[in-house]
């Protein structure tokens, strides 16, 4: 239904509410007329300052009355009314901010104040009951303004209460109440979720397909304000997204140069395309964080190297251009790149340019993010190629999961063709498009239009907030002798003419200057030592928590060390879930869904660890499920005796040191990728232990968490110059068997259970 006026509350501000005076009785007048005749709520607030804290954390608020005359402490002190209005217009362009004043007093208000407010109400002029009918119109009128067109017009719709006689078969959720199980997900969900759960017949909201109507306004919308030529919503994840890309653009045959560190979705669109992929090897520190590709790789002397090293590249191909490219930005850390710096170089020697911005949504909402994302303005030069960049809108914004964003830049002397391009996009697209789910994008796009550096801000000053007190407390401690956990950020922040701790840095600075997030040679807390200049930052938002057990040279300490993953174990526990993790860090995601409770509440959980693990306590206290399922592995072990013994594992089995050496080698492609896909069709693969692998060609990808990229591609071949990989490999299932309850994600690999053992096995090409 449209937006109620008795669920849009009215903010109050006078420190009078209160008060034995005619003042106070006039304003409480008012409240009961506002409540009892227009059916509003009122949030009272007495001061200004309380009055910033319930506007910043309250996003249903229908309108705002200030009274104008609230005084000022005797020190004078206290927030200034224009001071108020001024952050109420910061983060709200549009709510009515109406003013409380008496008549001999208007002529006294500022400019400022009268520019920014939609009303002047005098105390005594009008009756109480005037009054409140006049902010209700305000509120009224505000509240049709909401919704953007497409989220509008789709709750009109669902308001008409049609008879219908086509898809879905529910028909507006009556289909679920004719069984038990349906009316339990009838009334789980609501009467407006499946009253909005429509049909592609429906020719109000216009057509997905051909992007029509209320849904083409959107996406034109979108396009807008994501700063894109062109827009496309795509329901069914930014997997498809990738693949409607590249489908749109390769042919089989075509080369391809490809981040290594790319999401497997880009790997099926080789697949799917039958391209031909040249990778590009990103770079990973000595805690094993996937950092950038090389700068160098992007120029012509080294692709063209690698290309002429391809066994798979025809002498007669390798002077044709790349057709297609694929960067990760940001990294799942949170790097990200100078995009114009990759455009200069790379956009030389490639057709279109990909972006894979999966989580990085919001880049373009915050000047501290400025040149490192995929739609940067910089200008379009004639030489430049068309940009792609695909976004995952629900995954550190605000849309259902799945619903994501296809944004297109045209190049400087090739646009791309709408009604070429469509033909790729409807060939991925469902004909029942979910209404929510373009509805979620529409809302997504609105918040970032009217308040996106201000949401965005927020959080990054959340989380450097977070970063800031984590600095703090491992300071203190290891002062005094003690550890804790640590944040991946740098250490010591420029200050004028010298430096200071992170812990001690400005908030301001480090939330509005972006070159405190560039990586440096000079500053190298990152761990990349050759990094180039200028090229790429730290996501402040992306919080890698770091254990010990390692420091940021790599050097292992080889008595005392606490994995991650029994950390991020102990915290699922204690019901916060990571985002990955990694052998001696963890990420996490502080998004617009991230309140400082959450904050709270990890780092008691935090130091509840690190108590248990002082204290001596049992593992049965600090992970009694595991004790539970594993009882011969892990009975009678202190939580710090398990913590070293896996420690110990790690370093004497030299894990990391592995895991280095096999994602340095690319392994000798065989067959392409799409090629090594068609014997599995054909049925012309066979399961083999990962021990017998050595001399065989994979059948399909093999991609480890961590650190989560493809360790060997579908046709590419075990030799012994990839033995490395084979090496990490079965490292991993030493590890497993000897820590029974920490498998990980291993995409390509199956377990088999024999005589208390497990081996891996995957697919090799017969």
């Amino acid at each position: 239904m449209r937006p109620d006026i008795s669920e849009w509350p009215l903010l109050l501000v006078s420190a009078e509410l209160n008060a034995s005076t005619d003042d106070g009785f006039r304003l409480r007048e008012l409240a009961a007329a506002l409540k009892e005749e227009q059916h509003c709520g009122v949030i009272p607030s007495f001061t200004y300052e309380d009055a910033v804290e319930v506007f910043a954390s309250r996003s249903d608020l229908g309108a705002v009355v200030i009274d104008w005359d609230l005084p000022l402490d005797d020190d004078g002190e206290r927030l200034r009314p224009e001071e108020l209005l001024g952050l109420i217009r910061l983060r709200n362009r549009r709510i009515p901010v109406l003013l409380l004043t008496d008549r001999l007093e208007t002529e006294a208000l500022p400019e400022s104040a009268l520019s920014g407010i939609d009303d002047c109400l005098w105390k005594t002029a009008d009756t109480p009951g005037f009054i409140a009918g006049r902010i209700a119109v305000h509120i009224k009128n505000y509240l049709k303004g909401i919704m953007p067109e497409f989220f509008g017009k789709l709750v009109c719709y669902s308001e008409l209460y049609k008879y219908a006689w086509h898809t879905p078969g529910h028909l507006g959720g009556q289909g679920f109440l004719r069984a038990p199980a349906g009316v339990a997900l009838y009334k789980f969900f609501g009467e407006n979720t499946f009253r909005a759960d429509l049909s592609i017949s429906v020719p109000e909201l216009g057509s997905l397909l051909d992007h029509e109507g209320a849904v083409g306004d959107a996406e034109r919308a979108s396009a807008r304000v994501f700063g894109a030529d062109r827009t496309y919503y795509v329901l069914n994840g930014t997997s498809t997204v990738n693949q409607i890309i590249w489908r749109s653009q390769v042919l089989p045959g075509d080369l391809a140069y490809v981040d290594r560190n790319c999401h497997k979705s880009l790997n099926y669109a080789m697949v799917i395309t039958e391209a031909v992929p040249v990778y590009m090897i990103p770079r990973r520190n000595a805690r094993g964080i996937i950092g950038p590709v090389k700068l160098e790789e992007f120029s012509g002397d080294f692709i063209a190297s690698r290309v002429a090293a391809h066994p798979l590249v025809p002498a007669a191909a390798r002077k044709r251009r790349f057709r297609m490219s694929a960067l990760t930005n940001s990294t799942y850390d949170g790097l990200c790149y100078n995009v114009s710096r990759i455009k200069r170089e790379l956009g030389k020697h490639v057709d279109n340019l990909h972006f894979d911005e999966a989580w990085y949504a919001y880049a373009k909402f915050h000047p501290l993010y400025r040149g490192h994302f995929g739609m940067t303005d910089d200008g379009v030069k004639s030489d430049d190629p068309p940009v792609f960049c695909s976004q995952s809108t629900h995954k550190l914004l605000t849309a259902f999961s799945q619903a994501s964003m296809l944004h297109i830049r045209n190049g400087g002397s090739r646009a791309i063709d709408p009604v070429l391009f469509n033909e790729s996009y409807m060939m991925h697209g469902s004909t029942s498009p979910q209404y929510q789910m373009i509805a979620s994008l529409d809302v997504a796009t609105r918040m970032m239009e009217e308040s996106g550096e201000t949401l965005i801000g927020d959080i990054i000053r959340e989380a450097i907030r977070l970063r800031r007190k984590v600095a703090a407390i491992r300071r203190d401690r290891v002062r005094q002798g003690d550890w804790f956990f640590g944040m991946w950020q740098p250490e010591r922040i420029a200050v004028g003419g010298g430096t200071c701790d992170f812990a001690d840095a400005d908030e301001e600075q480090l939330a509005t200057e972006q070159n405190v997030w560039v990586l440096s040679r000079d500053n190298n807390w990152h761990g990349f030592a050759d990094i180039e200049d200028d090229y790429v930052m730290l996501d402040p938002i992306k919080l890698t928590v770091t254990t010990p057990g390692i420091d940021d040279a790599g050097r292992m300490d080889t008595e005392v060390g606490i994995p991650a993953s029994i950390v991020t174990d102990y915290l699922i526990k204690h019901n916060i879930v990571c985002e990955k993790t990694d052998y001696y860090s963890f990420l996490l995601l502080n998004s617009l869904g991230t309140t400082r409770a959450k904050q709270g509440s990890l780092l008691a959980a935090l130091f509840k660890f690190k108590e248990l693990y002082d204290s001596g306590a049992p593992l049965c206290e600090g992970a009694p499920e595991l004790v539970r399922n594993f009882p011969e592995r892990y009975s009678g072990l202190t939580l710090r005796e398990h913590c070293d013994a896996m420690h110990r594992h790690i370093v004497e089995h030299d894990l990391l040191g592995k895991m280095h050496a096999a994602f340095e080698v690319i392994p000798k492609p065989v067959f392409t990728p799409a090629d090594a896909y068609h014997h599995v069709v054909a049925g012309k693969v066979e399961s083999v232990r990962l021990a017998d692998l050595s001399g065989r060609i994979a059948g399909v990808m093999l991609v480890p968490y961590p650190p989560g990229i493809p360790i060997l591609m579908g046709g590419e071949q075990v030799d012994d110059s990839a033995r490395p990989i084979l090496d990490y490999l079965l490292a991993r299932e030493e590890f497993e068997n000897a820590f029974p309850g920490y498998e990980s994600d291993i995409h390509g690999v199956e377990r088999e259970r024999t005589g208390g053992r497990t081996f891996f096995r995957t697919l090799a090409i017969k």
